[in-house]
């Protein structure tokens, strides 16, 4: 029996040493004939760039055909990828665009109602509005203004309100024939009234001289309001000097005495100058 397994033993192993012999050979058979085939390469046998042009035209189909399943998958992992952040987009901006319609809703209403109180106290807000350019950005520690390329020629008055879009940036304060200079909110001479919501804290928002303004003349006992919600500087209409509601910024949460413009005004390029006047209705 001891025999017979050592027998078994050593044809097993006779086995593996054949095999590992049978591979040596192979690699060396491919090697010579690798270097074979260089060293005839350089004497532009036809023969062996025939068999040179097949054997890559085989390799390159090979791999076209082999990597075309990894790359098809690939390519549809991508586009399922791309659907699903497109569905996921395509449901926030439903879901914004549902919010902005309600809000839509509720403008409409208290703008009807703004008109029906106006019409009771028989008063009337009519506004204009001039598109204009900015040519020169006077920006300093000391100065925050922009020229603008409307003047007397069409109509401006100093103490017009300029807004960017619907935001207030400023209110012209130089009016030449052909130009016009801005102050900005910024400035440090720049004070406007406003209005604080949803709370109707009245208040004035002077310049830094910096990019944020600062909230002045406030009552002590708005202090919690102030901090506890979220509130938005308007333009009150106080003394005549601006249309009421045009939106100036908005009140940071960490210091409740600090206010972020709206706009930017590094990038002004055109705005808007409003004109409005208030009648009595009959």
């Amino acid at each position: 029996m001891a025999t017979s397994r050592d027998d078994f033993v050593i044809a097993v192993r006779s086995a593996f040493l054949k095999k590992k012999d049978k591979q040596k050979f192979s690699l060396l058979t491919l090697l010579f004939l690798s270097i074979f085939v260089i060293i005839l390469s350089n004497y532009n046998f036809k023969v062996i760039q025939y068999i040179k042009i097949g054997i890559n035209e085989i390799t390159y189909r090979a791999s076209f055909l082999i990597s075309a399943p990894e790359n098809k998958i690939q390519s549809i992992n991508s586009q399922i990828k791309d659907h699903l952040e497109i569905y996921d987009n395509y449901k926030n901006i439903e879901s914004e665009l549902e919010k902005l319609k309600q809000k839509e809703l509720v403008n409409n209403f208290l703008k009807m109602e703004n008109e029906k109180l106006r019409e009771l106290i028989n008063e009337s807000i009519k506004s204009d509005e001039l598109l204009a350019k900015v040519l020169i950005d006077k920006d300093s520690p000391f100065l925050k203004s922009i020229i603008l390329n409307k003047g007397t020629k069409d109509k401006l008055k100093i103490g017009m309100a300029v807004a960017d879009e619907v935001y207030l940036v400023g209110k012209i304060i130089e009016v030449n024939y052909t130009n016009s200079r801005v102050l900005l909110l910024s400035d440090l001479n720049s004070k406007i009234p406003v209005v604080l919501e949803p709370i109707g804290m009245q208040a004035v928002v002077s310049g830094t001289g910096g990019d944020t303004g600062k909230i002045q003349y406030t009552k002590d006992e708005y202090g919690d309001q102030i901090k506890s919600k979220d509130l938005i500087a308007y333009t009150s209409g106080q003394g005549g000097l601006f249309k009421p509601g045009l939106p100036v910024g908005r009140v940071t949460t960490d210091n409740i005495n600090k206010i972020d413009f709206f706009s930017d005004f590094k990038q002004l390029e055109y705005v808007k100058i409003i004109s409005h006047s208030i009648e009595e209705v009959n």
